[in-house]
């Protein structure tokens, strides 16, 4: 009896301390569970800065497109801006030829006139009257030439400019496409370890 007793007791020790154990294991299993709360309240702070971080290189995308569609634009408006100073250019430089050769025509009248008619005559007056206008023809054309030569110069650098922006613009806008897979794969990477530290698994 005494042996049957004992063995009851040993029994029922055995079986309340296999419940005591499942119980604590079950206990730590849930406190593993439920995560670490700081874990989690920081990958949230990372999802939300990699939401701003995806957004603000999306923006710069879009920028850049737009930027590289403006100088694209104004590129062959530079190229129209060029072959119109040249124009204007070959223009003048023949206006100047023309005046140069007015010049010299009334020079040669003018000594004539004065072998003719005497150097207080009415065509000597009149020719040195011509000789004064075509140099004011000339200094005026002269004047235009140095002005064609100017806006030359400043629409092909226009255009030196534009195409090294679309160049800088094209870099920004890969660089940006480059940003834009980085954020996504951090926002994947965060909500995983969000997820991770709430379940822990």
């Amino acid at each position: 009896m005494d042996m049957e007793n004992m063995l009851r007791r040993s029994l029922t020790g055995l079986a309340l301390a296999g419940l005591l154990s499942v119980g604590a294991w079950a206990q730590s299993s849930n406190t593993g569970s439920s995560g670490n709360p700081s874990d989690v309240k920081q990958d949230t702070k990372d999802i939300r800065q990699d939401k701003k971080d995806l957004a603000k290189d999306k923006k710069d995308i879009a920028s850049d497109k737009k930027d590289i569609a403006r100088d694209r634009r104004d590129i062959p408006r530079d190229r129209r801006d060029i072959a119109k100073d040249r124009r204007d250019l070959r223009h003048d430089a023949t206006d100047v030829r023309r005046d140069r050769n007015d010049l010299a025509k009334d020079h040669r009248q003018r000594a004539a006139d004065v072998a003719k008619y005497g150097k207080n005559s009415d065509q000597v007056k009149q020719e040195n009257a011509d000789i004064r206008s075509d140099r004011k023809d000339l200094a005026t054309d002269n004047k235009d030439i140095r002005s064609d030569k100017r806006d030359l110069r400043h629409d092909r650098n226009d255009l030196r400019k534009d195409r090294r922006d679309v160049h800088r613009d094209a870099r920004d806008l890969k660089q940006d496409k480059k940003d834009v897979k980085a954020d996504r794969r951090d926002l994947r990477h965060d909500r995983r370890n969000r997820r991770h530290d709430r379940t822990g698994h």
